[in-house]
C-alpha cells in the first residue's frame, strides 16, 4: 500500500502509543477522584497541559482539552457567539471552511437567529484582508478563518486578518488550526483569541483535541454537567488521550524544518511529473503548502481516478474526508473560479515526512497508466 493521505489522518507515533498504552493500563484512575491515584493522573495531564502549551507558547490555562478540532471548533464559535450576543449577532466567516465551522455557522444561523456573512477567497484560496475589513461591522463578534485549507492548502495570513479584524471592530477572531499545526511556525497565535487544533493529524491519537482560548475570552459551555476543564467541558476527562498531548506535540515540533524540506522537495518532484501529463491541471496555488497538492484531470472524474488508485493500492482523496460521501463539486475549487466540471474531475495528494521518493514516482507511473487505458477505452 502506498498512503497519500495524510491530511485525513496520519499513523500514530510509535513513541506517543508506547506513552498512551502505558497510561491506560497503569493511570486509570479518575483525575476528579480526591483519593491518590486519582490525583496522580489528575498531577500527569496538567503536566501534559502545561508541556503542550509551552511548545504552543501560550498559557497552560489557556489550553481545553476535547475530543477533536470539530469539537474545539464548535466550541470556541457557539461558545463565543452565545456569550457574546449582547453585543450584537453577526458572525464573519469564509466560503471554504471545513465543515465542522461551516455547518456550525448555519446553525447558528438558522436556530439561533444569528447572521452569518462568508466572505469569498481570491483565485489561490485565501480571504483578502481588504474583503475582511469591508464585511466587518459594529455587532460583529466573531471572526472565523482557518489557517490552512485542507483541500488544496492554501494558507491565509492570519496575522494580517486579525489585525484587521481588531482595527476595525470588537470582534475575536478564531483560526482552525488543525492543517497547519506541526507545518510551520504558529508565529500568529498571540494575535488571536481562539485556536483549534487535532492530534490525529500530527501522529497522536484520534479523539483528540485542543481549544486555544485567551484568558479574556468569555465562552458557553456546550458540555454542562462537571467541574472539569475548569468548567468548560463537563464529563470524565479522557486523560490518557490527554497525556498523550504531551508527546505529540513535542515530537511534531522538534523536525519541522526538516520535514517541510522533504515534502517540499517531494512536491516539487510530483508538481513536475504532473505537468509531463497531458489534461492535467494543477489547483493547489505554487505559494501553498507543500503537504497538499490538488489536480484536476481532464475527461476522468474524481470516483473513477480514485477506485483506479485504489485498485492500485494508492491512497488519495479527493476532497476533505468529511465531505467526501457527496458527490457534488468540491466547494473550495468552484470559490476560486475554477470551473464545476474541473471541480469534480479533482484529486488531492497530502504528504507527510514519512513519503518517500520512490512512491512518488510510482503514484505518477501508475497515474499515466490509469490515464492511458482510460482513454484507449
Amino acid at each position: 500500500m502506498i498512503y497519500l493521505d495524510y491530511a485525513s489522518t496520519t499513523p500514530v507515533n510509535q513513541e506517543v502509543l508506547k506513552a498512551y498504552t502505558y497510561v491506560l493500563e497503569k493511570y486509570y484512575a479518575n483525575t476528579d477522584s480526591l483519593h491518590d491515584a486519582g490525583l496522580k493522573v489528575a498531577e500527569l495531564m496538567e503536566q501534559s497541559r502545561e508541556q503542550t502549551a509551552s511548545c504552543l507558547k501560550v498559557k497552560a490555562n489557556e489550553l481545553m482539552f476535547t475530543s477533536g478540532a470539530s469539537e474545539a471548533n464548535n466550541t470556541a464559535i457557539k461558545g463565543s457567539a452565545f456569550a457574546l450576543q449582547h453585543r450584537g449577532k453577526h458572525l464573519i466567516t469564509s466560503c471554504v471552511e471545513h465543515s465542522s465551522v461551516d455547518q456550525t455557522m448555519k446553525q447558528l444561523q438558522e436556530l439561533f437567529g444569528f447572521e452569518v456573512t462568508y466572505l469569498p477567497v481570491n483565485s489561490s484560496g485565501v480571504v483578502e484582508a481588504e474583503t475582511l475589513r469591508q464585511a466587518l461591522r459594529k455587532d460583529t463578534i466573531l471572526v472565523s478563518i482557518m489557517a490552512l485549507n485542507n483541500e488544496v492548502g492554501s494558507i491565509n495570513d492570519i496575522a494580517e486578518l486579525a489585525k484587521v479584524t481588531h482595527e476595525s471592530s470588537r470582534a475575536v477572531f478564531h483560526s482552525d488550526c488543525t492543517q497547519i499545526l506541526g507545518k510551520q511556525p504558529l508565529t500568529f497565535l498571540p494575535d488571536i483569541e481562539l485556536a483549534s487544533f487535532s492530534a490525529h493529524k500530527i501522529y497522536g491519537l484520534k479523539g483528540s483535541g485542543l481549544l486555544y482560548h485567551k484568558q479574556n475570552v468569555r465562552l458557553v459551555p456546550l458540555i454542562c454537567g462537571g467541574q472539569q476543564e475548569a468548567g468548560l467541558r463537563g464529563g470524565t476527562s479522557n486523560a490518557p488521550c490527554n497525556i498523550a498531548w504531551a508527546k505529540t506535540m513535542r515530537i511534531a515540533f522538534e523536525k519541522m524544518d526538516e520535514h517541510s524540506r522533504h515534502v517540499s522537495e517531494l512536491n516539487q518532484r510530483l508538481r513536475l511529473g504532473l505537468a509531463e501529463i497531458d489534461g492535467v491541471e494543477i489547483n493547489s496555488p505554487q505559494d501553498a503548502t507543500p503537504y497538499i497538492l490538488n489536480f484536476s484531470v481532464k475527461g476522468m472524474t474524481s470516483e473513477v481516478m480514485l477506485n483506479a488508485l485504489n485498485h492500485y493500492g494508492i491512497c488519495v482523496s479527493s476532497r476533505s474526508t468529511c465531505s467526501s460521501k457527496t458527490k457534488a463539486p468540491s466547494r473550495v475549487l468552484m470559490a476560486m473560479g475554477i470551473s464545476e466540471e474541473r471541480a469534480t474531475h479533482s484529486l488531492r495528494i497530502s504528504l507527510s515526512h514519512l513519503s518517500k521518493k520512490s512512491e512518488v514516482d510510482e503514484l505518477l507511473n501508475v497515474l499515466k497508466e490509469i490515464f492511458n487505458d482510460y482513454r484507449i477505452k
